[in-house]
């Protein structure tokens, strides 16, 4: 091995600079792990499989892992990204946008609105904020054509969990009244740098094109209510929610939140 090629030494603190990131050093506060596997991230480009044209909308692209193949098919992507320094560096590329941002103050409808059509959303987001992103997203699903998300595995399993399932929770609920998803990609923690202590994978999020109607701030507050003490059962908590907005139905409230599909909430909800 010849001495440039050897690992860089460690900072101050134990930290180091992440293997391929020109120095850059892994920041916690941003929640970044990077994607080094290349195995893997091909496996993930073939999933999305970018091409030539499309609203592509990058949250997160850190040192470029999933950017620059994905750049190679599109010819042009705008990436969301909160780190400064990298930010920086991204907007040397002349084939990138770059929106130097928190995603969850960014205005999706008005980036599709701005290219004329729907969006296709990918990205390593970041563990600690990827339910808040997942809900900040969700009011534009009719302006998005697509999204491939690398998350917790156990967030994606709870994300696809069917009721009466363990990981059958709020988000399986409010998510799955939009879209229709499936993982696609199963990532260990040794393809990132540094590596998470968790496992990861990739899901597919599709926008149902026919989506049951509803009023998504009362849905997103009633199924809240529902999953609020999951051990009980829903007379302890749903119950005095339909007491409150006087709603007359049948609604079974002896079972626990879990138990009821996805069909049974937004009926309710409708009532309200």
């Amino acid at each position: 091995m010849r001495p440039d090629q050897r690992p860089k030494a460690a900072r101050p603190g134990g930290k180091r600079p992440v293997a391929g990131g020109g120095g850059h050093v892994a920041r916690k506060r941003f929640g970044q792990n990077f994607l080094v596997d290349l195995g893997v991230i091909d496996e993930i480009v073939r999933a999305i499989d970018p091409r030539p044209g499309q609203a592509l909308v990058e949250i997160g692209p850190g040192l470029g892992a999933l950017t620059n193949p994905v750049v190679e098919r599109s010819e042009h992507l705008t990436v969301v990204e909160l780190d400064r320094d990298l930010a920086a560096r991204l907007r040397q590329r002349p084939e990138l946008t770059v929106i130097e941002s928190d995603v969850l103050k960014v205005d999706f409808g008005q980036l599709a609105r701005d290219g004329g059509q729907k969006l296709r959303v990918i990205g390593n987001l970041p563990y600690n904020i990827s339910s808040p992103i997942l809900f900040h997203l969700l009011p534009w699903a009719d302006q998005v054509e697509d999204q491939h998300f690398m998350l917790q595995k156990e967030v994606v399993d709870r994300m696809v969990a069917t009721p009466g399932h363990k990981d059958y929770s709020r988000l399986s609920v409010m998510l799955q009244w939009r879209y229709d998803m499936e993982c696609v990609v199963d990532v260990p923690p040794e393809s990132f740098d540094p590596p998470p202590k968790v496992n990861s994978a990739v899901v597919r999020m599709v926008p149902l094109a026919s989506p049951p109607e509803v009023d998504l701030l009362a849905f997103e507050k009633m199924v809240a209510v529902a999953f609020s003490q999951r051990r009980k059962i829903l007379r302890h908590t749903l119950g005095a929610w339909i007491t409150q907005h006087g709603i007359d139905t049948d609604f079974d409230l002896q079972r626990r939140a879990e138990e009821v599909p996805v069909a049974e909430y937004l009926a309710l909800a409708r009532l309200a």
